[in-house]
């Protein structure tokens, strides 16, 4: 092996775990489904009128 191969290899394999942790992470994710019912991707804060943190709110 020569001397510059033992890093390439290195690198290659740690890019190829970083592949694999992240593709487990989204499947595990994908499985656990939203983490609130009825959340929508770019739903835009489809919460109820008056469910919010307003400033003021309390005096």
């Amino acid at each position: 092996m020569s001397p510059g191969g033992r890093p390439l290899s290195v690198l290659a394999g740690f890019a190829l775990l970083l592949v694999v942790v992240f593709a487990v992470a989204f499947v595990v994710g994908r499985g656990a489904g939203p983490v609130t019912p009825g959340l929508t991707p770019g739903g835009g804060g489809g919460g109820k009128p008056g469910m919010g943190h307003e400033m003021g709110a309390g005096r």
